[in-house]
């Protein structure tokens, strides 16, 4: 079972990253394994959604997905702490050259990555 114990977060929340799930990773991987186009082989890619998530966000996330099997996570809150010193407060992933060169496209945001992944990462609790 989950606890409610509090969950942290550094800063006021609104600090954003561009998360990926993995099955997005994946597509990327198998795209540039099976490239036929010279262009794109021996590449660096940014493999991400281009799409940014605050930590806010990524909480809310995260507890409305759990609240059907922890229904006590319903009125829980996320505590903010200081800021950490250096925390980089924005970032996005430019996708462009994967989209380009390996015609990737994401197939899950954080709610749908979350929405398959759930119930794995609940099972791994118990």
């Amino acid at each position: 079972m989950i606890k409610n114990e509090p969950v942290y977060i550094n800063g006021d929340g609104e600090t954003s990253r561009d998360f990926c799930y993995i099955d997005n990773t994946v597509q990327a991987n198998l795209l540039a394994a099976t490239t036929e186009d010279e262009a794109a082989a021996n590449q660096v890619y940014n493999i991400a959604v281009g799409d940014r998530t605050s930590l806010n966000q990524l909480y809310y996330h995260l507890r409305d997905s759990l609240i059907g099997q922890f229904s006590h996570l319903k009125n829980t809150h996320p505590i903010h702490r200081n800021f950490r010193d250096g925390d980089v407060r924005h970032s996005l992933a430019d996708i462009s050259k994967a989209n380009q060169l390996l015609g990737y496209q994401p197939s899950h945001r954080i709610g749908a990555g979350l929405k398959e992944a759930i119930d794995w990462y609940v099972g791994t609790l118990k």
